[in-house]
């Protein structure tokens, strides 16, 4: 009985072992092909029409007499403004800013006291819209106010008209899905070519989008474009 014993307990141990050692091989082997790993990036790349314009309109103004270039001003702001709600900007997509001036004379460095005007003012009005195409539509003709003597200022680089793109959430998850669907077309690719199986993700990067102008001469058409990196497993 104790022999039978024995071997029955002797038995048991070698077939526990064996599927010990059974249990063991496969998880290397797991643990193997889940270190065979590809990175591959994917790209999404639309354009969208801007759907928000900022148009600062800019124009100098000089005098010796404060006051007198203040009605000057206000009676400038006043054409301008005129001349855009006739083209059919809404009024309350029209803002005139407080001016900026300039005493030259009150200047700590640099005073003469021979300079022709004393005073100078930059006046800025913004026009907010969602209406691009209408307000692309009234940018050529806003020199007409130039011949009513409106002296635009030279465009400086934040008076520039500045075109947005506001509807990212709207397209992320169409363009997230390209994005994806491409990088596993490389990865399939790659398995295909290395004479392997595509696995698992293992990790997957959706990346940073980016919005910008098709080029300097079509600022309004905005570029939106992300790259998504995956991680996949190979497998034989």
């Amino acid at each position: 009985m104790n022999k039978a014993s024995a071997s029955i307990i002797g038995a048991g141990l070698v077939i526990a072992f064996g599927l010990m050692g059974a249990q063991i091989a496969s998880a290397i082997i797991g643990f193997k092909t889940w270190d065979r790993v590809i990175t591959v990036k994917g790209l999404s790349e639309r354009e969208y029409p801007a759907d928000h314009v900022i148009w600062p309109i800019q124009f100098n103004e000089a005098s010796n007499d404060l006051s007198d270039m203040y009605d000057t001003l206000e009676m400038h702001s006043a054409m301008v403004t005129r001349f855009l709600t006739e083209r059919g900007i809404k009024p309350e997509d029209i803002t005139v800013n407080q001016p900026e001036i300039t005493d030259k004379l009150a200047q700590q460095y640099g005073g003469d006291s021979k300079v022709e005007f004393r005073y100078s003012a930059i006046q800025t009005v913004t026009v907010y819209s969602e209406n691009v195409e209408l307000v692309r539509s009234v940018m050529p003709d806003i020199t007409d106010l130039l011949k009513q003597g409106v002296a635009f200022a030279n465009q400086q680089w934040d008076a520039k008209p500045e075109y947005v793109f506001s509807r990212l959430n709207e397209v992320k998850p169409d363009m997230i899905e390209e994005a994806t669907l491409n990088a596993r077309e490389v990865a399939e690719k790659f398995a295909h070519d290395s004479n392997s199986q595509l696995g698992k993700i293992k990790r997957a990067n959706q990346g940073q989008f980016s919005i910008s102008p098709r080029d300097g001469h079509q600022p309004y058409i905005k570029k939106v474009r992300v790259v998504s990196t995956i991680d996949y497993t190979l497998v034989d």
